[in-house]
């Protein structure tokens, strides 16, 4: 099974872009670290505000290369140890659980050639009724499979920026 860490600092930047989006999907990409076996730390995630409505999110792949650039050249392109883990979106007026399209395009990613990477997690985020944040988190593998995978909720180390002054949200994984 596929463990991924995140910390509560990236949890409040969810938190903050839920509550400026409402009832609006948003997403982006997410970025991590491979820490050993089946264990990544996800280390960043961008955000797309616009291409998103109360039911659906169309990510626009320009509006993210630039992130993920300064991330490859921030870590020295060392592809083996940072890399793309996946993808993110909000389901503001859903439960935060993967769609048939959602599915469908996650087993795309996995299954675009050669060049496609052996698993892509999609996690889906919602504000639940007392400002929490609830997650989900899918791995998608290339042989046409899917499953849950678990999510820590992990202290920032010393590397990621100290968390903000604002409370912390409730979390709730689904």
């Amino acid at each position: 099974m596929l463990t991924l860490e995140m910390s509560p600092v990236l949890v409040g930047k969810l938190a903050r872009e839920l509550r400026r989006a409402r009832r609006r999907e948003i997403g982006g990409v997410l970025v991590g670290e491979h820490r050993r076996d089946n264990l990544f730390r996800i280390v960043d995630l961008s955000v797309q505000r616009h291409g998103g409505d109360h039911t659906c999110f169309i990510r626009d792949v320009a509006h993210h290369k630039p992130f993920l650039d300064a991330f490859f050249a921030r870590t020295d392109g060392d592809y083996r140890r940072f890399n793309y883990l996946g993808e993110w979106h909000s389901h503001p007026s859903f439960a935060p659980l993967p769609s048939l399209t959602d599915r469908e395009q996650m087993s795309a990613i996995v299954t675009d050639g050669p060049t496609a990477p052996p698993f892509a997690v999609l996690l889906i985020a919602r504000l639940g009724d007392e400002n929490e944040v609830m997650l989900n988190v899918t791995a998608y593998h290339d042989d046409g499979t899917d499953a849950a995978a678990d999510l820590i909720i992990a202290s920032p180390s010393t590397d990621e920026p100290t968390a903000p002054a604002k409370p912390k949200p409730v979390l709730r994984l689904i």
